[in-house]
């Protein structure tokens, strides 16, 4: 483990200095493109001649495809290394972010996007691999919110700019947006050599090996890990539909859907400083408590005023969780198969953000709209409980030995 008076970490009291050109402005980069994208998916579709329930479809193959991207990309980072990984992961999502800009069919643009989503699968593990690695244990939890709240900002300013691109050169000026963010960001992490311990490992660890060697961890653990994932997921799908349901435009739901988003970024690093001061579970419990918490009120918004109100809530608990998943990741990762671990544990909570929305668009389609809000409340419940179990079990006694020492 490097440590806290490495140069390339910078001083003691800014070890995270010298990463904000290789990791964190390239997060942005990277979260800019997928901002851009995402509101131009379905526009796109529609376009090509999709119906309405296939174009909203689309936009869940981002998440299908980080699902199918984390059951490889462990055995890509050990293989590769960290950098040789970000450039092939930034050479699948160039091409699929070409193929979405020149798409001449629905088949075309679902490919452009599944690709886009295998890329980011192994994007965020090399990158999530790198920081556990290079950041020293008392640094990391800021480490890893810094990053999530990066990709959040980018994620967030990403629309704004490809508006502007959209008129000027028309709907997939979006797509433009995202080449062009997707090979910046690439180039600047590129430069960032592999940290100690990393590197080329000749035969990685199964998917199915590491699932058998860490069968209780990714059961328990795992299982709050997806539920908090279903839980940041699921407003995705709820606001803009209850928006819908009140009678709000679809252009002031989007803006109020943005004002909620912004305290995400807000709440980046001190989410990090409480985890690294206090331990994982101080921000895990919390987090997704606040989001059951909006679920419950949502039903009883009937205003504009209301709805911001609950939308920013809703901010304010996913920006606290801001890394803590990638952080207690980290902190239970084994030193041999490093990698192959994070992929599987990525695997977890991407599988709760591709079932989130899903779940919500069936529940919706056969019961009423707030029999929906309510079930997310529900799991959102249930997940507290299971990381207040088990985030302590697992994370508590490093965090007992490093405050200690």
């Amino acid at each position: 483990m490097t440590s806290l008076d490495d140069p390339k970490l910078g001083s003691v009291e800014r070890p995270l200095r010298s990463l904000a050109g290789t990791v964190y402005l390239p997060a942005a980069a990277y979260g800019i493109g997928q901002g851009a994208a995402a509101p131009v998916i379905v526009l796109a579709a529609l376009e090509l001649g999709a119906s309405a329930a296939i174009a909203g479809l689309m936009v869940a193959i981002v998440g299908l495809g980080q699902v199918i991207g984390d059951t490889c990309s462990g055995q890509i980072v050990a293989r590769l290394g960290e950098r040789r990984s970000i450039i092939a992961a930034s050479t699948v999502a160039a091409t699929g972010a070409l193929a979405c800009l020149f798409a001449v069919g629905v088949w075309m643009l679902c490919l452009g996007i599944l690709a886009v989503g295998l890329a980011n699968a192994v994007w965020g593990l090399a990158r999530q691999n790198y920081l556990s690695l290079a950041v020293p244990f008392e640094w990391r939890a800021r480490a890893m919110s810094l990053f999530g709240g990066a990709m959040r900002l980018g994620f967030f300013i990403g629309p704004l700019i490809g508006a502007g691109a959209i008129w000027l050169i028309g709907t997939r000026g979006g797509f433009v947006v995202q080449l062009v963010a997707i090979i910046t960001a690439g180039l600047m992490m590129a430069r960032l050599p592999d940290p100690p311990g990393a590197g080329a490992v000749p035969q990685p660890m199964s998917l199915q090996a590491v699932f058998a060697r860490h069968r209780r961890l990714l059961s328990t653990l795992g299982t709050g890990s997806l539920l908090l994932g279903v839980a940041r997921s699921a407003r995705d799908a709820i606001l803009p539909l209850w928006a819908i349901h009140i009678g709000l435009s679809p252009a002031i739901a989007s803006l109020l859907f943005g004002i909620g988003a912004a305290a995400d970024v807000l709440f980046a690093y001190p989410a990090g400083h409480l985890m690294d001061r206090f331990g994982r579970t101080v921000v895990a419990v919390p987090s997704i408590s606040v989001l059951g918490l909006s679920y419950l009120l949502i039903p009883f918004t009937t205003t504009a005023f209301t709805f911001t109100a609950v939308a920013v809530l809703m901010g304010i608990g996913n920006g606290f969780g801001n890394g803590v998943i990638m952080t207690i990741g980290a902190d239970v990762a084994p030193e041999t198969g490093r990698a192959e671990f994070l992929a599987s544990w990525r695997l977890t909570h991407d599988a709760g953000f591709l079932a989130g929305p899903l779940s919500i668009a069936v529940c919706a389609a056969f019961f009423p709209l707030s029999v929906a809000v309510f079930a997310a409340a529900g799991l959102s419940a249930v997940g507290a409980v299971v990381l207040k179990k088990y985030v302590p079990e697992y994370t508590g006694k490093r965090s007992a030995t490093t405050k200690d020492g």
